[in-house]
């Protein structure tokens, strides 16, 4: 574990602080160390939901420490096995990663972002890619944001350099609910809760479709499903959790699942 995360078990919830003085910028060890963090987190079968926020209240995240750019990091290094920052390239993480934004987020800070389930952002909270002011280009935002936004304004975000205020992110569609700062880990905890509420094989089913259909026209994701492709849906069909639901329901009360 790295001196630079402060974790907490908060029941089934995984809260997570990057604490790295003095803008929480990450280099190599400091990922591979989070990518350590989320395996656990994914693999824990007492764990449902993970909150990743930034120490403080003026950086989420600088994105990659330019010490390490500086010195003998390369720019497309090994991040470890879920990427840069833990989570984005994860095998097999079919659990919810909220991401609370307490602050900026740059560069790799913000591309991260884009691979979160959630993000609730502090109100001043403020979102950039400055890269083509350094003589650099982001790598991961170039491929994602053009898949989720208008190119227009995914070229506004990549090419300007701008500062995006959280409302901003919010109306593009990125930012699910802008917050006050001294209410935003509350708001993280409340999202937490409702999805507590769910069924973990439901929630493991829809992120693990969402996956594998993400490149499929409509009739694959049909002929998928109905050739039974998808093992976390499988799962859950079969699950006692899908009896108790029903049944929960029916008797007016609060389904007690099991995961199984």
């Amino acid at each position: 574990m790295s001196e630079f995360l402060k974790v907490t078990r908060n029941g089934q919830i995984l809260e997570i602080i990057l604490d790295r003085p003095k803008a929480n910028a990450i280099d190599g060890p400091l990922s591979r160390a989070m990518g350590e963090l989320f395996s656990e987190f994914r693999d824990d079968p007492d764990l449902r939901v993970a909150i990743l926020t930034g120490a403080g209240e003026r950086f989420f995240s600088a994105g990659w420490d330019l010490n390490g750019a500086a010195g003998d990091e390369d720019y497309l290094d090994d991040y470890g096995v879920g990427g840069f920052g833990g989570f984005p390239q994860l095998p097999g993480l079919l659990k919810p990663v909220i991401c609370a934004v307490n602050g900026l987020a740059i560069g790799g800070g913000l591309e991260m972002l884009l691979r979160a389930d959630f993000i609730i952002a502090a109100e001043h909270a403020e979102f950039l890619l400055p890269e083509v002011r350094v003589g650099m280009a982001p790598d991961v935002a170039t491929f994602m944001l053009p898949k989720i936004l208008p190119r227009q304004k995914a070229f506004e975000l990549l090419m300007t350099g701008r500062r995006q205020s959280a409302q901003a992110m919010a109306d593009l569609g990125i930012v699910n609910e802008v917050a006050p700062a001294t209410e935003l880990m509350d708001r993280a905890r409340a999202l937490a809760q409702d999805l507590l509420k769910a069924a973990p094989l439901s929630l493991a089913a829809i992120k693990e479709a969402v996956e594998l259909t993400e490149k499929m026209t409509l009739d694959e994701c049909f002929d998928s499903l109905q050739t039974r492709s998808w093992p976390a849906f499988m799962k859950m069909l079969a699950s006692s959790d899908a009896k108790e639901g029903a049944k929960a329901f029916l008797e007016k009360r609060e389904p007690d699942w099991k995961g199984g």
